[in-house]
């Protein structure tokens, strides 16, 4: 049987040491790379929730994997992966929500 989490977890790895960036920023541009992809693939605006509800699935996935790979949670690094994930797509799905709308777009509603 395929170790799952093995693979994921040298599927990271392997784009941490393509890219050279450390693990936060990979998950900072992880975050909002999944933010953009889901808004794009269900056609949902940002400030939906729906498109951040992507992020936070994608997330625990990982973190979920993780665990597996390592038999244990590691609260610390899980806790700063998910806070460099879910921070900036949460900022931009709130900032755009509270968006005060154009005048024209109010109109129409």
């Amino acid at each position: 049987m395929t170790d799952i989490p093995a693979l994921w977890f040298r599927f990271v790895q392997w784009i941490g040491d393509g890219t050279g960036l450390p693990d936060a920023i990979l998950h900072i541009h992880a975050g909002m790379a999944v933010l953009i992809v889901a808004r794009v693939l269900t056609g949902r605006g940002l400030g939906t929730f729906i498109p951040f509800w992507f992020v936070v699935a994608a997330e625990t996935a990982n973190e979920v994997l993780d665990r597996m790979h390592y038999g244990s949670w590691r609260w610390p690094d899980t806790t700063l992966d998910v806070f460099n994930t879910l921070w900036w797509p949460l900022v931009l799905t709130i900032g755009v929500r509270l968006r005060p709308m154009p005048a024209k777009d109010r109109r129409r509603r």
